[in-house]
């Protein structure tokens, strides 16, 4: 009998399939995807439109669940738990950063920070007031904590954004084309922070059409047609080998 893996992978997906019911019948997104993904790893997702990019991230993030096989993220088997596990499980292992920023407007940038300590119960008092302005700080934004999204530019709601998925600490953060809705400027903003979010320790996989924006990631995956039909290193790694 084997002993367990001390150091177990933070994602992992075996065997998935995931089918969906249209007009036109049913349709595969997924095709047997297996994928292995280690803690500190910064993953892009390449792709064409269609091609299962965000339905892996859906995957991965346990908004949407398999047809068939298993997924474990960060010791949980996703499949095992209920609706409300995952909630719960998606708000203490797990930051979403989405393209259109989705922020309540209706609440200051600081409160839509605190919104996911509040969901899992951390969010009353002085020092969740204070975690969620350091976090700000951290992003750029101390100054702009009691503003509405609304007077804040698509740069910096995308910040806050940011600043939210690292409310509860997750190991993890997926990114579903996060800079597509951003000048090329600001994009280049956003990705040097998630540069600097995986120097300190956490794990991000992004989704992305910009092909360059994906080489400064450690680790690009192509997906077409449902299946991972590239996975090569980038970055230090490939300098190495042109050096």
């Amino acid at each position: 009998m084997t002993s367990a893996d001390p150091h177990p992978p933070l994602i992992l997906l075996s065997g998935v399939v995931k089918r969906f019911a249209t007009a036109a019948g049913e349709f595969e997104a997924l095709r047997g995807v297996d994928l292995t993904v280690d803690h500190g790893e910064f993953v892009a997702v390449v792709g064409k439109s269609g091609s299962g990019k965000s339905t892996l991230l859906n995957m991965i993030a346990g908004i949407d669940r398999p047809s068939e096989g298993s997924i474990a993220v960060h010791g949980s088997s996703l499949g095992q738990l209920s609706e409300a596990q995952l909630a719960r499980w998606r708000g203490l292992s797990l930051g979403i950063v989405f393209q259109f920023f989705q922020l309540m407007p209706t609440l200051t940038a600081l409160e839509n920070v605190q919104l996911p300590m509040d969901f899992a119960g951390r969010g009353a008092g002085p020092e969740a007031a204070g975690r969620a302005r350091e976090l700000l700080r951290r992003v750029g934004l101390a100054d702009q904590a009691d503003k509405l999204p609304a007077a804040l530019s698509g740069g910096e709601q995308q910040r806050v954004a940011i600043a939210r998925a690292l409310a509860n600490d997750p190991p993890l953060v997926v990114a579903d084309e996060p800079t597509g809705n951003l000048d090329s400027a600001t994009a280049d903003q956003i990705f040097r922070l998630f540069e600097q979010l995986v120097a300190v320790g956490k794990t991000i996989v992004f989704v992305t059409h910009d092909r360059d924006l994906a080489q400064r990631a450690s680790r690009v995956l192509e997906i077409a047609d449902g299946r991972i039909v590239g996975d090569h290193l980038v970055g230090l790694s490939a300098a190495s080998e042109t050096s």
